[in-house]
């Protein structure tokens, strides 16, 4: 399996920034779809299919690299800059809202 060259040393999933995504909240939206969870710093944020695309604007604004699904049930990591999605067996569980 393929993983990304951008993966650190501790896989520990950081703390999220919230339950929703973070600049949909900030203005009471609330019509994301999916939420990702950033891997460097825990932003949430809404994903591509959603009207803010706010996961994606959080990694052309920062430079982080990695995304996680942040749905229930869902374990998917994303690399931005590889355009690789992929899982990882070893990983510790992503946080979830739910």
């Amino acid at each position: 399996m393929s993983t990304c060259q951008h993966l650190p040393d501790d896989l520990t999933p950081p703390e999220p920034s919230g339950q929703g995504c973070y600049e949909c909240e900030q203005v009471g939206k609330h019509n994301w779809v999916h939420l990702r969870l950033c891997q460097e710093c825990g932003h949430v944020g809404c994903c591509d299919n959603s009207p803010g695309k706010h996961a994606t604007a959080h990694y052309r604004a920062t430079g982080h690299p990695l995304i996680r699904s942040y749905e229930p049930g869902e374990d998917w990591w994303w690399c931005y800059p590889e355009e690789l999605a992929f899982n990882l067996e070893a990983s510790p569980p992503a946080p979830s809202y739910s």
